[in-house]
Parts: structure tokens; C-alpha cells; sequence
């Protein structure tokens, strides 16, 4: 019995998925370092930076990568690991909730704020 599927449906694209986001939040962190390494530390430079409009696409990028890549790596935790169908089921649901929420919750924080 199948109680979901991976992300695409597919274990290769779940694994190009995963590793694909996992580049992004690679480069997502070195732009981060490079930033704290080379400006002062203000507030006002950092909101400039952080709500910029390029920074705001990539937070976007971000987010959504580390869902992805959240959702591949639980999902194969939950079917390994997890034998009754009911408990994977209610784990399953209670981590797509989580991550919708730390994803719309993003997106008010960089979009709306």
C-alpha cells in the first residue's frame, strides 16, 4: 500500500529535486556569508538588502527549495521508517502543513512587509 507519493511521483526527479535545492540553499548561504563578511552590520542596510527586489526573488527561491528539499527527505524518512500506514498518513499530513505554513509565512515576511 502506497499512502503517498514522493514530491514528483518519480524517485529520480524527487532526487534531482532534492539535489537541486540543495544548490540553491548552498548558494543561498554563500551569498549570505559574502554579505555579512563585507558590509557593516546596520539594520537599515540590511532590511535595503533583504527587501530588495532580486533578494526578495531569490528569498522566494529559497523557501521554496527548502521545502521541497524538506518534503523529499521526510517523505523517504516517513516510508522507510514509519510501518503503520495510519501514523505515516498523520505524519505525512502534519508535514505538509508545517510546510505550507513556514512557506506562506515566507512569503509575508519578504512580499508583504
Amino acid at each position: 500500500m502506497k499512502s503517498a507519493t514522493g514530491l514528483t511521483g518519480s524517485g529520480t526527479r524527487d532526487w534531482v529535486v532534492q539535489r537541486i535545492s540543495a544548490v540553491v540553499l548552498a548558494v543561498y548561504a554563500l551569498v549570505m556569508l559574502c554579505w555579512f563578511l563585507t558590509h557593516d552590520h546596520t539594520f537599515e542596510l540590511w532590511r535595503g538588502f533583504m527587501l530588495s527586489l532580486p533578494m526578495r526573488l531569490f528569498n522566494l527561491l529559497a523557501i521554496l527549495a527548502i521545502a521541497a528539499h524538506a518534503w523529499v527527505g521526510m517523505w523517504t524518512v516517513f516510508t522507510d521508517y514509519v510501518k503503520s500506514g495510519g501514523l505515516r498518513f498523520v505524519l505525512q499530513a502534519a508535514m505538509i502543513l508545517a510546510l505550507l505554513v513556514y512557506v506562506f509565512w515566507g512569503v509575508m515576511i519578504f512580499f508583504f512587509s
